[in-house]
């Protein structure tokens, strides 16, 4: 029986903005479920199974990094006993961070869904450190957290295929930043907000992701869709309401033309 929405978990008390800890073994199997305004990291040293995100499903193969969005729907399935961390960022963190750098590599690290990386004891030194750091949340530690947390994400970047990748560019940044609070079939709207002509952001959207801010947008729509279609019973006029469409047909045609099947026949072949 589908629920009216998305489960919604809270792994960080509010007091806090950021928080790492060693992988709870007794999570190895989990129900679908998002989580509340953080992004989640999580680093696996050992292990195997499969991590389950929005429809697709992952091998958990170590060393790897899966990164998991406030948005996404994701549940574990682990068949053997796993090591690693996790780290979980709320908004307000990134919003005071001091070094700005540290924003700049989660929006990199968060392009996918997971990352294989070479094998460094040090990334797992680094987890320890901002473990015990961090330990109680004090606030008088933010400046030695920051340090680590940078060198911990630049090992990792280094260690993937991310390290040859440029700097992601701040506009776009801002212009996913913005999606993830309102997404909305109009590339006029966001280039608005971000202070530019429809023009330019899908001149940048080209060069960075050889796609069109349109086509950039309807990538996010349609990932949204499927998730309510999958995971909630909404009505497909309530979705084609959600992303403001001007009415049910223009949704339908929408996402069929991205995905080849109407929302309704996406729904059923579950």
């Amino acid at each position: 029986m589908k629920k009216a929405t998305i489960a919604t978990y809270t792994k960080i008390d509010q007091a806090s903005s950021i928080k790492i800890a060693r992988f709870d073994i007794s999570k190895r199997y989990t129900k679908p479920h998002k989580h509340s305004k953080y992004l989640e990291l999580v680093y696996f040293s050992k292990g195997s199974g499969l991590h389950h995100m929005d429809l697709d499903s992952h091998p958990i193969e170590p060393p790897i990094v899966f990164l998991v969005k406030k948005d996404e729907v994701h549940h574990w399935e682990i068949d053997s006993e796993p090591e690693g961390f996790v780290l979980i960022v709320k908004e307000e963190f990134l919003k005071g961070t001091l070094d700005k750098r540290i924003n700049q590599q989660l929006q990199l690290l968060s392009t996918g869904q997971s990352l294989k990386i070479l094998h460094d004891p040090t990334i797992d030194r680094l987890f320890e450190v901002l473990c015990a750091e961090n330990k109680g949340g004090n606030p008088g530690q933010y400046d030695v957290v920051e340090g680590v947390l940078k060198a911990l994400l630049a090992k990792i970047i280094g260690h993937s295929d991310l390290g040859t990748l440029a700097t992601v560019d701040d506009r776009l940044s801002r212009f996913h930043a913005i999606m993830e609070g309102k997404l909305k079939n109009d590339v006029s709207y966001y280039a608005a907000k971000l202070g530019t002509t429809a023009q330019n952001l899908t001149a940048q959207c080209k060069a960075r992701y050889s796609k069109t801010a349109s086509e950039v947008i309807a990538h996010e729509i349609v990932k949204e869709s499927k998730r309510l279609l999958r995971f909630t019973d909404s009505s497909v006029k309530e979705i084609a309401y959600r992303f403001e469409f001007k009415d049910v047909s223009h949704f339908v045609k929408y996402f069929k033309r991205h995905t080849g099947q109407t929302p309704l026949q996406f729904r059923r072949q579950e």
